[in-house]
């Protein structure tokens, strides 16, 4: 028996959140999986914007070390298909950390064109992308797979500096979804 309606938690945390943040909006579920998780429109539903979801539960206490847990507020971990992410009709794709208290739930708010260039910057051209993708207790956002030891504890420290690993712009950027609806 097929469910009739599913919605996955990080859809859930990505509406809840959106709600909060911007008001006089309205917020759909697509009735197929097309590669859109949600719609976002105006008040008039005139302006349109289609979001694409990942989530990730906290991987910060089962999988790093002990040193790394002070500074840090979420990790996320995801495996990238760039085709996809080439092919995705989704205006932002939205990486949903959640860290170990629900109250710090972070979001990455990109569109889908930027990750490809930026997973390109880092990892070169292979279409089968592990990404790292960790949040500091200062509220920076960097991509960390493939790091050395010495660079994640910079990081863990506030003390790490790429502007290709950087994605601390589209941290919690509710004002580009807003922006977007104004169009």
């Amino acid at each position: 028996m097929k469910t009739l309606f599913t919605i996955h938690a990080g859809e859930f945390l990505v509406g809840s959140k959106i709600e909060q943040q911007i008001k006089g909006i309205n917020i759909w579920l697509p009735a197929k999986d097309k590669g859109i998780d949600l719609l976002v429109t105006n008040s008039q539903n005139r302006c349109l914007v289609s979001l694409q979801v990942k989530f990730s539960r906290d991987f910060l206490v089962t999988h790093m070390e002990s040193m790394f847990q002070e500074g840090l507020l979420a990790c996320g971990w995801w495996t990238h298909s760039r085709k996809k992410i080439r092919a995705s009709k989704a205006n932002l794709w939205v990486f949903v950390l959640q860290a170990f208290d629900p109250q710090k739930t972070q979001f990455i708010l990109i569109p889908p064109q930027e990750l490809d260039r930026r997973l390109s910057r880092i990892h070169g051209t292979k279409d089968r992308v592990q990404s790292y993708l960790w949040v500091t207790e200062k509220l920076k956002c960097w991509e960390t797979r493939g790091l050395p030891k010495r660079d994640q504890i910079l990081i863990a420290n506030n003390a790490y500096v790429s502007e290709g690993r950087d994605f601390t712009q589209y941290l919690n950027a509710w004002r580009n979804l807003e922006h977007r609806l104004k169009k």
